[in-house]
């Protein structure tokens, strides 16, 4: 029995339902059994599977999710959220506002994360100005998915990219900045044209209650990032250390109790990453993945081409999501220098095709099915695609272009 094949297809088959039909298993559960099963039909031991593990992603991971998590105890988002909305101007320019916003927050944390503290103040203070939630709950999605593609930590897929090539903060910034830039501009220009005229809902209704914000707090966690991403441009210190330390200063508080601030670490990820590194692993291990690229080299597909890595980054991406593709493509991309911003620039704007293309998306459909709020004219999955095909397809036109003119 080839359990590394059998375990590799399971995972992977779950990746792209989501779930285990008949059972509660999501992708986290399935990546996790796949990693457990391996180890207890000896493919590694347990000291070998450990070591397949990637702790620079993992640590890289834990301390943005660690500063982001300041930010939201501290209120931030929330008073951030209600000053656009006291804006006086209009519902366009609220959108335009909302967008760029987003877009620079998701470029220095975590876009999940950014999505998850907005979302509901968002639906809050539409209600309060008689909008419609679902054209402001689709830019905040569609926002965070673009602005994260500028940095190396704007998401988790671009850490791992990042992580694993060795690749050098500012000299991606230059690769996945200009086209987020246009990007933002892009996703806004489309968005207030498909909701042109029909931005009022009509009903005013009352404010909710708000987290307390603490504007010490608040300094404290924009000091630790900007030295963050200060230390990222300039210190030769490898990322996950950086973030780490500054992980580690915010830790350190009178107010802000430990507990609360891992209670908004998101393990789920960890755990998914950590037993996808198992999985991987032991499939490349058996030689399958060589048989696999020598099959698709048979085929005409050559992955490590540019064209053709970008093509099945941004489809794939779609079909297994984008982090389990992510670390199924960085063995099979090649060496050029290309190869990494191709990854992170399509798996990331490739997120805003489908409502399942990122995880950002469904925290944002969450969020709102949560506070009652959903499309007049259909489905979340059917208005979301309205929007997400033209900004994906722009967005993803931008990016290839920027790169064709970068790298040649």
């Amino acid at each position: 029995m080839d359990l590394p094949l059998i375990v590799f297809v399971a995972v992977y088959a779950v990746m792209v339902l989501g779930a285990v039909p008949w059972l509660r298993l999501d992708r986290t559960g399935a990546s996790l059994l796949g990693a457990i099963a391996l180890i207890a039909g000896g493919c590694l031991d347990s000291a070998a599977a450990w070591r397949t593990i990637d702790i620079g992603t993992i640590g890289l991971l834990l301390g943005m999710m660690i500063v982001s998590a300041q930010l939201r105890l501290c209120g931030f988002y929330t008073r951030l959220t209600r000053a656009l909305a006291a804006r006086d101007t209009t519902p366009e320019r609220l959108l335009l506002w909302l967008v760029l916003v987003v877009g620079a927050l998701s470029a220095l944390l975590t876009n999940d994360v950014v999505c998850l503290a907005i979302a509901p103040v968002l639906v809050d203070v539409c209600r309060r100005r008689g909008l419609d939630p679902v054209p402001f709950l689709l830019g905040l999605a569609a926002a965070a998915n673009v602005g994260s593609a500028a940095t190396l930590i704007g998401n988790p897929q671009n850490m791992l990219i990042g992580q694993a090539r060795a690749m050098s903060f500012a000299d991606y910034l230059l690769d996945g900045g200009p086209p987020a830039v246009l990007g933002l501009l892009l996703t806004w220009w489309l968005l207030q044209r498909a909701y042109r005229g029909r931005f009022e809902r009509g009903t005013v209704g009352d404010a909710a209650p708000d987290r307390e914000f603490d504007a010490a707090q608040c300094t404290k966690g924009f000091v630790v990032l900007g030295a963050l991403v200060l230390g990222l441009l300039f210190a030769p210190l490898p990322h996950e250390v950086q973030a780490l330390c500054a992980a580690g200063v915010l830790l350190l508080s009178r107010k802000v109790a430990t507990r609360e601030m891992l209670g908004l670490v998101d393990w789920q990820l960890l755990v998914l990453f950590a037993g996808l590194f198992v999985c991987n692993h032991a499939f490349a291990q058996a030689g399958h993945l060589d048989t696999l690229l020598r099959w698709l080299g048979d085929a005409g597909v050559h992955v490590e081409q540019p064209v053709t890595l970008f093509v099945t980054a941004a489809v794939g991406s779609n079909v297994v999501s984008n982090v389990p593709l992510t670390m199924l493509l960085l063995p099979a991309a090649g060496d050029a220098p290309i190869a990494g911003p191709i990854l992170a620039l399509a798996t990331t704007l490739a997120g805003n095709l489908l409502l399942v293309g990122s995880i950002a998306n469904l925290i944002v459909v969450q969020q709102a099915e949560r506070l009652g709020v959903a499309p007049a004219n259909g489905s979340w999955s059917r208005v979301h695609l309205r929007t997400g095909v033209p900004i994906t397809l722009g967005t993803l036109a931008i990016a290839a272009a920027w790169l064709w003119l970068r790298h040649g």
